[in-house]
């Protein structure tokens, strides 16, 4: 048998029918079939339509149920007003689609993706996957088809399902007993990982991973008692009653440096200082995120 490896070591080329009779024994059709500019006239129920590639399909109002779609490509789709019950929809792409007012019940969005899709997100987000990481993968996909759409409020409930697939995710990757973590993550993988889930959980109980206004505000009291508790122990008033409330009041102005204390050292000041422009980075930060998907 002659072999690639011959002709390569022999200095000369192989013959071009070789090498194309080569690639067909590496490459074979995938049995994709095109459906283009067509219609369903009726409701459809048990049918299979798995691999196939609608190119301008058209359904309004109608009804499928249990429908096989799997691994199908739907191009500038018009499926308006349509209920899709119990139907399968792993490995398929929606670009360019109009899914509005359509309702999925029960059905299985595996690998999906949507690209500049119009689609209800409360009707979409029922049938995401159930397994933490095709999950996150979907709200992934999700958020990036709404910022496209430039729906803010949609990218913001996408970023929401996201944040919290990706924190179940990263805790079981280092504490469940489910044989596909503990066979992924093993050894020092484990250990990452679990150094990946605390750096998100800190991050998400200070400002909510980049989302929450609420989370921001409440490190921030948080920080404000830290400063004026550190008031009365420098100022011995810690039994003091009547100090708490001045000291809470100076906490804000030694934050904000309205106010510098003799009796503080300047490299308490100077640290005052740097948690200051951390907390108003933060804050901006949040704020450009928000009106920046507007």
């Amino acid at each position: 048998m002659i072999r690639f490896c011959d002709f390569k070591l022999a200095g000369a080329p192989p013959p071009l029918s070789w090498v194309v009779r080569h690639e067909n024994l590496m490459l074979e059709e995938s049995g994709k079939t095109e459906e283009k500019d067509k219609k369903f006239a009726a409701d459809i129920a048990d049918e299979n339509f798995q691999n196939r590639l609608f190119t301008r399909l058209v359904a309004k109002s109608r009804r499928f149920e249990r429908v096989n779609f799997n691994y199908s490509t739907f191009d500038a789709a018009y499926l308006r007003k349509c209920v899709f019950d119990s139907c399968t929809f792993v490995g398929c792409r929606f670009i360019g689609c109009n899914l509005h007012g359509s309702t999925f019940t029960g059905c299985k969005f595996d690998y999906l993706t949507f690209e500049r899709t119009l689609v209800d997100f409360e009707d979409i987000v029922n049938n995401a996957p159930a397994v933490e990481n095709l999950q996150l993968r979907f709200a992934r996909t999700l958020r990036m088809n709404f910022q496209q759409l430039g729906d803010a409020v949609a990218v913001n409930k996408a970023i929401a399902l996201e944040l919290k697939a990706t924190e179940v995710h990263l805790r079981k990757s280092w504490c469940s007993t489910e044989s596909y973590y503990r066979h992924k993550y093993k050894g020092l993988k484990r250990f990452f990982a679990f150094a990946q889930w605390s750096e998100f959980r800190l991050l998400d109980f200070l400002w909510g991973n980049g989302e929450s206004t609420f989370n921001l505000c409440r490190s921030l009291g948080i920080l404000i008692i830290c400063v004026a508790i550190v008031d009365l122990l420098v100022t011995g008033q810690l039994l003091n009653g009547v100090a708490y409330f001045e000291a809470f009041l100076k906490s804000p102005q030694l934050l904000l440096g309205t106010t510098y204390p003799e009796y503080y050292s300047k490299g308490y000041l100077a640290f005052l200082v740097l948690l200051r422009l951390i907390a108003i980075a933060l804050f901006l930060s949040v704020l450009i995120k928000r009106f920046n998907r507007r």
